[in-house]
């Protein structure tokens, strides 16, 4: 149950920012909660697929006389009827379905992911195998390279996907699949892939849909309480430093737009450990943007004109800005990686929220901040400065 915990979350939350909650219950049953989740039926596809890979070699097909009706073998009984009394029933060979295997599966893949196809520009799934996988690959495409007729059957839980014909040996330990699928539909499969196969069936008992944990009331309050705390750090920047204090605002304003937007289009679910996390990272993008402009005051009180003021300014707490930053996001990584190995996914979306928050925050301040200042090298913007460095000191 175990194993079967670990792979169910690698499928689930293979991003980390997705937080879901999956625990044991008893001997043999899982309880899973997806915070978040916008199509239900995509989530169950993902969880319940076997998602066993096998490869297999494919002879010349047989040819029957006519038009077969495919039905399971023990079930001759079924087909009768559906073809009627008249009819004569005759087992032929089904292409690609061979007992024989030459020891290459899913256990054998060291990264799948999905992709558009350079030249046909359709989605394909690429596979790279491990240094074992590698080797049977090789051997097996060796063997029936430049064949008309014999290829390699790749199958997903005993449905066959693709049966290319393998006209050069393969030694490079890479293959894709092509099967006409939908990017979706490739994206789910190496998502699956890369999880890795469930040690056993599993059968959904219940389902259902609960509103979030907070409730829409508290959720409310929540946002009421974010754009206050937003308002006070806008009037306190602007107050104390004026310009280059509105200037931040309007950095942080477009941080904020930023972190919304790819929190969308990973997508991010922000529980109670993400909230936190960006409100971290908003407090970190506040604290660089404080840094320059203190360091700009200093070189307006040695005189510098205030592009001077500002290239020197932003130059001098670069180092700072960097060296904290930095060290914020190697806590990240090593949160990130020992949380991902014990499964313990609150941590884990803590670390990516922030990395996130964390990066955008170094290029509002670095970049966003910067260019505004320089644009705007008005007169009233460097007597505003100035009167705020000679009535403060530091």
């Amino acid at each position: 149950m175990l194993s079967l915990q670990r792979i169910i979350e690698r499928r689930v939350n293979s991003s980390g920012l997705g937080e879901p909650i999956i625990q044991i219950l008893g001997d043999d049953r899982l309880l899973i909660q997806l915070p978040g989740v916008r199509e239900p039926a995509r989530a169950k596809s993902i969880i319940g697929e076997t998602a066993q890979l096998e490869f297999k070699p494919q002879p010349e097909p047989a040819q029957p006389g006519e038009t077969p009706v495919e039905v399971e073998p023990d079930n001759v009984a079924a087909a009768q009827i559906r073809i009627g009394d008249d009819a004569t029933v005759i087992f032929i060979e089904q292409p690609g379905r061979v007992d024989e295997d030459f020891g290459l599966g899913g256990d054998n893949l060291s990264r799948a992911y999905a992709s558009l196809h350079a030249q046909s520009d359709q989605p394909i799934i690429n596979l790279e195998f491990d240094s074992l996988g590698t080797r049977l690959f090789g051997e097996k495409t060796t063997e029936i390279a430049g064949s008309l007729t014999d290829s390699i059957a790749i199958f997903l839980d005993d449905q066959e996907l693709i049966a290319p014909v393998v006209r050069t040996p393969i030694t490079t330990g890479t293959a894709i699949i092509e099967g006409g699928f939908t990017l979706e539909r490739a994206q789910d499969i190496s998502l699956l892939l890369e999880g890795g196969r469930l040690p056993f069936p599993i059968t959904l008992i219940q389902e259902r849909s609960v509103d979030a944990i907070l409730g829409s009331d508290s959720l409310a309050k929540s946002v009421l309480a974010g754009i206050v705390g937003f308002a006070l750090v806008f009037l306190f920047m602007t107050l104390y430093y004026r310009v280059p204090g509105l200037v931040a605002s309007i950095a942080l304003l477009i941080y904020t737009a930023f972190v919304l937007a790819i929190f969308k289009l990973l997508p991010v679910t922000l529980t109670l450990s993400g909230v936190a996390a960006t409100i971290l990272s908003v407090g970190m993008a506040v604290d660089a943007n404080v840094l320059i402009f203190e360091r700009m005051k200093d070189e307006l009180r040695n005189g510098r004109t205030l592009i001077g003021a500002i290239n020197i300014g932003f130059n001098r707490a670069w180092p700072a800005i960097r060296d904290s930053n930095v060290s914020t996001l190697i806590t990240c990584a090593i949160l990130y990686y020992f949380s991902n190995q014990l499964g313990t996914t609150i941590v884990q979306g803590f670390a990516a929220t922030l990395a996130i928050g964390v990066m955008i925050s170094m290029f509002s301040a670095i970049m966003v901040s910067r260019t505004i200042l320089r644009v705007n090298r008005f007169d009233w913007a460097r007597k505003t400065a100035g009167r705020v460095c000679a009535d403060r000191s530091i």
